[in-house]
């Protein structure tokens, strides 16, 4: 194989990596603006329940979006398939908020039990979501 072959794919690894970082920090944006309080206030300070909960979420999302990558037959694909991804952990959120309403309380107060929690369910539901995207 020659260099030329060799990086042949790179426009299109170009193209799709950028994206995905671009549909993660929309992702990101997205939800920090959703949830009732301040994670990157919160983490700013050390609160460690609020940087597990919002890292369990954003891993969440990047499972079936890297699946996506991988799955997509066009750009427009992937940010159909990304966006899908977005909206499931948003509502992971306010689901478990419905279910648990304290949770909230305990992220803003640092107990890391309800970041665990919460993060949990995030990376789970993502797997499952990952799971059920099929060719």
């Amino acid at each position: 194989m020659t260099i030329e072959q060799s990086l042949a794919g790179l426009p299109a690894f170009l193209l799709y990596f950028g994206l995905s970082l671009a549909l993660l920090v929309l992702f990101v944006a997205i939800y920090v603006t959703v949830t009732p309080y301040k994670e990157l206030t919160l983490i700013r300070e050390g609160n460690q329940a609020a940087a597990i909960s919002l890292g369990g979420a954003v891993i969440g999302f990047v499972l079936p979006l890297a699946r996506a990558v991988t799955q997509s037959v066009s750009i427009l694909d992937l940010v159909i398939w990304g966006v899908i991804a977005l909206v499931v952990q948003v509502v992971v959120f306010f689901v478990v908020g419905k279910i648990l309403p304290r949770f909230v309380v305990a992220i803003t107060e640092g107990r890391v039990a309800g970041g665990i929690l919460l993060a949990a369910l995030a990376i789970g539901v993502g797997l499952l979501n990952a799971a059920a995207m099929t060719n």
